[in-house]
């Protein structure tokens, strides 16, 4: 195992202060730091020292696969880590967004040639784990409720809506429809007639389109969000996010890991391009029936969230001083992110020492990853067994 020196991404709606306190650095920091990017992803690689300089984990990664990757992961991925590890740290709302299937990106990728809405030809599943409480929107929730909750708002201009919705699932599409196509000149108007509003909706939907409506005055995505789940984590809970779901983080810190890629298809929240029509192709209007993941233990002191993916895994450590290391026997390669206290993460080829905020990466050539010490570690992985 060696040091992995990740890399902030400083994107308008991060936090002044969470990454930095991970990393025991002054707050409030100097910029927005909205994700730590912990992988090879080519559009900010975490580096390794050699010979005193850094050196991107993707060239290491592309110059020695099989000792990195390992023969199996070449021969699925190729030479590219398929995971990116993050720590990400909203302060604002990310885009309404969702992300295509593995069929549809490598097809979309081939007709675009990355010019437009598929920049890879990868798929973009995503688990974020609370470290702080979270705020998110996540999937769709029974029609039934979102044509009650958009109807108490009384505003008549969202009639086709409602009755939309009040078909039952076969009408998600179509009210998704009639929003993001909503005609330019008379967004203001409907978003401030919801934000308006006062009698009728349920409080916690009414504070929602108002903290939207003050952020977007202009975007339906502002109705949109009462097609969703209304999620509040607790640290330590997850959301999984598989292709056409669709989601927006509204505010709280968590770990996230996700395939490597850069495909997105926005819907709201966003000054950067809504190609509606292709979102609509990608979108899965299924009604979601609990969008959060409790962790499972595997062994003492070690939990996951799984997810039907082999792109990747990912687990929590949490060892105390005097008591049993744990052991965590998962393939390589391997991204160990200590986020308090200090741990010592062993795979048989070197041992490490992290303190809270410091990453280890580590080559499929290791062993079984030993930890101990008196902190918590998240470990990233491959999915493939």
């Amino acid at each position: 195992m060696e040091l992995l020196r990740g890399r902030i991404r400083d994107y308008a709606w991060g936090s002044r202060t969470a990454i930095a306190e991970l990393q025991g650095r002054p707050v409030p920091s100097s910029g927005p730091e909205a994700e730590l990017w912990l992988g090879a992803h080519p559009g900010a690689p975490a580096t390794v020292e050699r010979d005193g300089r850094p050196v991107s984990l993707n060239d290491l990664l592309v110059a020695e696969p099989g000792r990195w990757l390992g023969e199996r992961l070449v021969g699925r991925f190729g030479t590219r880590l398929p995971f990116l590890l993050k720590v990400l740290a909203a302060e604002a709302p990310l885009s309404l967004q969702a992300h295509p299937d593995a069929e549809q990106a490598r097809a979309g990728h081939a007709a675009d040639a990355g010019r437009v809405n598929y920049v890879d030809p990868y798929h973009k599943p995503e688990l974020l784990v609370a470290l702080s409480e979270f705020d998110a929107l996540c999937g769709f929730r029974d029609p039934a409720e979102s044509a009650a909750a958009i109807g108490a708002f009384g505003v008549p201009a969202l009639a086709p809506v409602v009755a939309a919705l009040r078909a039952g699932p076969a009408g998600l599409r179509e009210a998704v429809r009639l929003l993001l196509s909503w005609p330019q000149a008379e967004r203001p108007g409907l978003v401030a007639a919801m934000a308006a509003a006062e009698a009728g909706p349920v409080p916690a939907d009414a504070a929602l389109v108002r903290m939207l409506a003050g952020l977007y005055p202009a975007d339906p995505g502002v109705v949109v969000a009462l097609l969703l789940h209304r999620v509040r984590l607790a640290p330590g809970e997850g959301i999984w996010m598989p292709a056409g779901n669709l989601h927006a983080y509204l505010r709280g810190t968590g770990v996230e890991i996700m395939a490597a890629s850069d495909n997105v298809l926005r819907g709201g929240f966003t000054p950067k391009r809504v190609d509606v029509d292709e979102l609509l192709r990608v979108l899965r209007f299924e009604v979601l029936a609990d969008p959060v993941l409790r962790p499972e233990a595997v062994a003492p002191g070690v939990v996951t969230w799984p997810v039907p993916v082999e792109d990747f895994a990912l687990h929590r450590v949490e060892v105390a001083t005097g008591s049993p290391q744990a052991r965590l026997a998962v393939p390589g390669p391997r991204v160990v992110l200590c986020r308090v206290g200090k741990v010592t993460v062993d795979d048989g080829v070197g041992a490490i020492t992290l303190g809270a905020g410091q990453a280890a990466v580590g080559t499929a050539a290791g062993g079984p990853l030993v930890i101990g010490g008196d902190g918590e570690a998240f470990v990233a992985t491959c999915g493939v067994r």
